[in-house]
């Protein structure tokens, strides 16, 4: 049983429509990515997993219950997190009371801590700049705190929304290897990635968004030595 299912999603916005039915799984312990370009419906296709946005049409399916009708809010609790395009971090605050506001629908202190020791060993920048107003960091910095803010909540499955946006080619590197590092300890990993190279090289699987439609799958490796996939995404002819 995949640990998500999208099936048949239709999504649109007024009369526009950016998703016409597409289907995909994630199974647990994996890294899924879906690449495309700008406008193929990537960040859609994460804004209705969550539920930050409502479907026309299909079933979203979490560890095997329906979620569609659930508020994003509901997901969250149930382990369907994400962390948005942009970063999404709350600027006046601390970098501390950032990854504190990231746990805000738990109560288990303990395991709080706990999580909140695992965000600062993951990301040794978070712990030294704890009471940095979160607003001063560099880019790179921010992206740290949201994904590690993301952590807080304890996610069964968390779906990065292009984690390397903006970033420099070495943070980028850093980046992803903290997030192969995040899935080695137990986190179902969606994401979505404009870097095609890297989103396919650190995915178990992938899948290929081309105008809100699903035009190809495979493993990260296949998609890789795809001639056409290396042409219209790698720059390589």
């Amino acid at each position: 049983m995949p640990l998500l299912e999208l099936q048949d999603v239709v999504l649109a916005y007024g009369r526009i429509e950016a998703l016409h039915g597409i289907s995909l799984q994630v199974e647990a312990g994996e890294i899924v990515s879906l690449i495309g370009a700008n406008g193929a419906g990537k960040t859609s296709t994460m804004r209705a997993a969550s539920g930050v946005r409502k479907l026309h049409s299909g079933t979203i399916r979490f560890n095997g219950e329906d979620v569609t009708g659930l508020r994003a809010d509901q997901r969250l609790k149930k382990g369907l997190v994400l962390a948005p395009e942009g970063r999404g971090i709350f600027p006046g605050m601390t970098v501390a009371e950032n990854l504190d506001l990231g746990a805000y629908t738990r109560r288990d202190r303990a395991g709080i801590a706990q999580d909140l020791e695992r965000a600062y060993t993951l990301f040794p920048r978070m712990r030294e700049r704890s009471k940095q107003v979160a607003g001063t960091l560099s880019g790179g910095e921010q992206q740290m705190l949201s994904i590690g803010r993301a952590l807080m909540s304890r996610p069964k499955l968390l779906m990065l929304d292009e984690p390397s946006m903006g970033l420099a080619p070495m943070v980028i590197q850093q980046i992803f290897g903290i997030i192969t590092e995040i899935c080695e300890q137990g986190t179902t990993i969606l994401l979505v990635e404009q870097n095609a190279h890297q989103a396919l090289s650190r995915a178990h699987r992938a899948y290929v968004l081309e105008t809100g439609r699903i035009v190809k799958t495979g493993t990260g490796q296949d998609l890789l030595t795809d001639p056409s996939i290396r042409e219209a995404y790698l720059g390589v002819a």
